[in-house]
């Protein structure tokens, strides 16, 4: 259980990055931006399957017993939250974490302003329901909660770090998701980078679900279906 500890805190330590702006800004500036954005997705990757990898060697001690219905959730919730983590961190966005600098916000943003945190509540939500075990509820749950106090975090630094540019971004996004849509106070739109991650996402969750989570993790979520 140590392992998957350290695993843990690794992971969460790697994502706080994006969220200093001096930290990411002198790492940027020593290493390039492309090279920055690789050097962090390839590690950011490796260490995801190091936490999982480390939680699945654990003893399984069951809390709940998952049902169709919570394996069905975890299909629907995963997808939608790696495509808000991919087009947030691929999208720019003055008041949230992402990969790439300017002062007009992307597509995404007028989904949510908080596209990659609210990713990872969701994926880590749909995996907590499909196990139900201690493992899964510390790893996923650790990063769920993680990632909703990052929210408040994010938020906070962005009202101070924009100034008066705030009132603006705030009044066209929202932090819950669809808020500023079902309002009107933004329209749903399409650029470049939010039909980059919509095709990315479906081919990624398509390898996912034809063996690579599989050959991955040891576990194939199309055959849970049949419990």
């Amino acid at each position: 259980m140590s392992q998957v500890f350290l695993a843990l805190a690794a992971f969460l330590l790697l994502h706080s990055v994006p969220a200093i702006p001096t930290i990411r800004g002198r790492l940027t500036a020593a290493l390039g931006l492309r090279f920055y954005l690789l050097a962090y997705s390839a590690t950011s990757v490796a260490l995801l399957i190091w936490v999982l990898q480390a939680a699945w060697s654990t003893d399984y001690i069951e809390i709940w017993q998952p049902d169709r219905w919570s394996i069905l959730a975890n299909l629907v919730l995963s997808p939608v939250g790696l495509f808000l983590v991919t087009a947030g961190l691929t999208s720019p966005n003055p008041a949230s974490v992402s990969f790439r600098s300017g002062a007009a916000p992307g597509a995404i943003t007028a989904i949510t302003r908080h596209p990659v945190l609210w990713g990872f509540v969701l994926w880590s939500f749909g995996h907590v329901l499909a196990n139900g075990d201690t493992r899964s509820l510390l790893v996923f749950g650790g990063l769920g909660l993680f990632s909703t106090v990052g929210l408040f975090v994010a938020e906070k630094r962005a009202r101070r770090r924009m100034g008066a540019a705030w009132p603006s971004i705030a009044g066209s996004t929202s932090v819950f998701p669809l808020i500023a849509l079902l309002s009107g106070r933004s329209k749903l739109r399409l650029d470049a980078h939010l039909i980059a991650a919509l095709a990315g996402t479906l081919l990624l969750t398509l390898w996912l679900l034809m063996g690579g989570h599989a050959a991955l993790f040891g576990a194939d979520p199309i055959l849970a279906l049949d419990i």
